[in-house]
């Protein structure tokens, strides 16, 4: 686990996104909490609620948080006065949430605290801004379920992605949608300024737009998702390049396009991070196989995958084989939280 501290170090901002509830996130930041102590500033927030004792949901135990002295943290009002640290208020932020205004504070003593900050990826990127310049030099920001849009480049700069048994009880189920998520999240950066300029001036004002081989470009004047398609397929000449799609690419778009037309085959599908798709295995080795390429204008830096083999269900992964089956499947460092202990 130690090498988790090694991949974070060039980063100032860093997300732990969860593939379901109860997959090891708190773990994660409470050992890099643990890690760091003495050592590294560090500024907490959440994009959901963390450090409760039970989990409301499965009624299960939780892990705690538990922060040493002059730790920044930021979290709801209601959260704030209950955690048993001695703290100073630093900023009152104007950011309301369910449990009352976001306060950034400073811990003057250790002690277990409660993190939950705003849910909007602005305000969580504002607050985080804000805490760096109080003096954290590491803000971590702990991600809510299905939250995955906070490891977009444009809120952090380092995502970390935790996976395990309580996605399924199938081990190879949990492998292969974690190996697809990381896929997805991971896709290849359009590396050609040019095209990235026109590309984001698309898609600041419009839902879709074609790119052509000039590098002009048209405006498809479509109001969902649904009309997509059928505005593509009509305009898809072959002097067409790029189609920037604002928004998410599903499956049945992908399926649309394939069925209908020949000419999607060497167009390559632009869209704004890896947040944005939602394709399965099937579509996307697909969209493979018809030649279709797919890039984002922003790519996520996951740094590793961490893995927690007990489910809140009753049930576990032998630890060795779930940590071996994901290290096949995807490129990147895969820890186990507490059996690499």
């Amino acid at each position: 686990m130690n090498d988790i501290l090694a991949l974070l170090k060039p980063y100032r901002t860093i997300s732990i996104i969860g593939m379901e509830k109860n997959v090891g996130k708190t773990t994660v930041l409470n050992h890099i909490i643990n890690k760091t102590r003495g050592k590294i500033p560090l500024g907490l927030t959440s994009i959901g609620r963390d450090g409760e004792e039970t989990d409301i949901v499965t009624n299960t135990e939780k892990p705690k948080i538990y922060i040493e002295k002059e730790t920044i943290y930021s979290t709801a009002k209601e959260l704030f006065l209950k955690g048993d640290v001695t703290k100073e208020v630093l900023r009152t932020t104007g950011i309301n949430t369910p449990m009352g205004e976001v306060i950034i504070g400073r811990a003057l003593s250790d002690g277990y605290v409660e993190i939950g900050g705003p849910s909007i990826n602005s305000e969580i990127k504002k607050i985080s801004d804000e805490m760096l310049k109080l003096g954290a030099e590491k803000v971590l920001i702990d991600g809510a379920l299905s939250r995955k849009t906070m490891a977009s480049p444009t809120i952090t700069e380092a995502t970390i992605l935790s996976t395990g048994a309580a996605l399924s009880r199938s081990i190879d189920k949990v492998v292969e949608k974690s190996a697809l998520t990381v896929r997805l999240l991971s896709t290849e950066k359009e590396l050609n300024n040019n095209i990235i300029s026109v590309a984001n001036n698309l898609i600041s004002n419009n839902r879709l737009g074609l790119i052509y081989k000039d590098l002009s470009y048209s405006i498809l004047n479509v109001k969902t998702a649904l009309e997509s398609s059928k505005f593509i397929i009509e305009n898809l000449i072959d002097e067409v390049e790029f189609i920037v799609l604002k928004g998410v690419f599903t499956d049945k778009l992908a399926e649309d396009l394939i069925k209908s037309t020949d000419k999607i085959k060497g167009k390559t599908i632009l869209v704004e991070d890896g947040t944005k798709l939602f394709l399965s295995s099937e579509k996307l080795d697909l969209l493979f196989k018809f030649g279709v390429r797919i890039k984002v204008l922003e790519r996520i830096n996951i740094v590793c995958l961490t893995i927690n083999p007990k489910s809140p269900y009753g049930y576990e992964f032998e630890r060795e084989r779930f940590k071996f089956k994901l290290q096949q499947c995807v490129n990147l460092p895969v820890f186990d939280v507490l059996g690499d202990e």
